[in-house]
């Protein structure tokens, strides 16, 4: 497996380099700056740094009044919390009103696993996507993340960006330019398609490979955006290899695999088989193995496929 590098650090590190080259960004904190790295931003910038303690609804109106005084405020917490503590909060001031708010859901998925279910963040995607007018955006790497970052702060909007506390192997190289609301082809195919996001985008290229030495040829589509969905590039790999596996690290219901679903059943009906946490909490242990343990490891990932395959007409 590949070196594993730190998201969350390289967040925090892209943060910092953004907010050097923009003053309008400012950043905000519920107590937990060491853990989601916005502290390099505060180190470096502690005029344009707010801790409001641990008051997350708090910290999302004091956000929102800063994006109305015209900065770019990046509200930083834990998954969790964020989008369940202050989701009223996000619903009414930041997606309603469309206030240029940019929320960052730390320690995303699994990821703070030894801290268990209280603190998983399984339903964040979920929560976000269902409110209007909110773009949501899962990282999968360091170098992905880090070059959200400025995408995110320009983009004229509020976004949910969720960013892992794992440190994770780099999929994507330095020449990667993401752009919201736009997948990414790994690897073509055309047996089936696996379109995966966040951390599972590592794992489902593995899958891939395992696919390809029994003999199916995977396309393999990296989707960050999860709202808006690439929707043209999902139908023309849908038409294309008439069977779709979904993974995620999320519940399986209201993330990546039902937003996918609902868009294929309405217009491109084929199979999809959704790889992700069962409608269930997952226990507290080691990382990878809670990935393996609830249904998103490799072998969960090949056997999606071939399932699939199998519902092919």
């Amino acid at each position: 497996m590949a070196d594993r590098v730190s998201m969350r650090a390289a967040y925090g590190q892209a943060l910092q380099a953004y907010g050097a080259l923009n003053p309008k960004v400012v950043v905000l904190d519920a107590d937990v700056s060491a853990s989601t790295q916005s502290s390099h931003f505060g180190k470096a910038f502690p005029e344009r740094f707010f801790d409001v303690g641990v008051a997350e609804a708090g910290m999302v109106d004091l956000a929102v009044g800063l994006a109305l005084g015209g900065k770019i405020p990046f509200v930083n917490t834990f998954a969790f919390l964020l989008t369940l503590r202050a989701a009223e909060q996000i619903r009414t001031c930041v997606a309603y009103a469309r206030t240029n708010v940019k929320l960052v859901g730390a320690y995303g998925g699994l990821s703070d696993s030894f801290d268990g279910p209280t603190h998983h963040a399984i339903c964040d995607i979920a929560v976000m996507r269902s409110m209007p007018n909110l773009t949501v955006v899962v990282a999968a790497d360091a170098v992905e993340v880090a070059r959200l970052v400025p995408i995110v702060a320009e983009h004229d909007g509020p976004v949910y960006l969720r960013v892992s506390r794992a440190d994770v192997p780099n999929v994507f190289g330095d020449n990667y330019t993401p752009q919201l609301g736009k997948g990414t082809v790994l690897r073509d195919g055309g047996d089936v398609t696996l379109v995966a996001t966040g951390v599972m985008v590592e794992r489902t290229m593995r899958a891939a490979d395992r696919l390809l030495a029994q003999g199916t040829r995977a396309r393999v589509l990296a989707l960050h955006t999860i709202k808006p969905l690439d929707r043209e590039l999902l139908l023309a790999a849908a038409a294309d290899t008439k069977a779709v596996v979904t993974v995620e690290e999320h519940s399986v219901i209201g993330g990546l695999g039902s937003a996918v679903a609902e868009l294929l059943s309405a217009e491109a009906p084929v199979p999809v088989q959704r790889v992700g946490l069962a409608d269930c909490f997952a226990e507290t242990g080691p990382y990878d193995a809670l990935l393996d343990r609830y249904g998103m490891s490799v072998d969960d990932i090949t056997a999606a496929a071939h399932r699939a395959i199998a519902l092919r007409r």
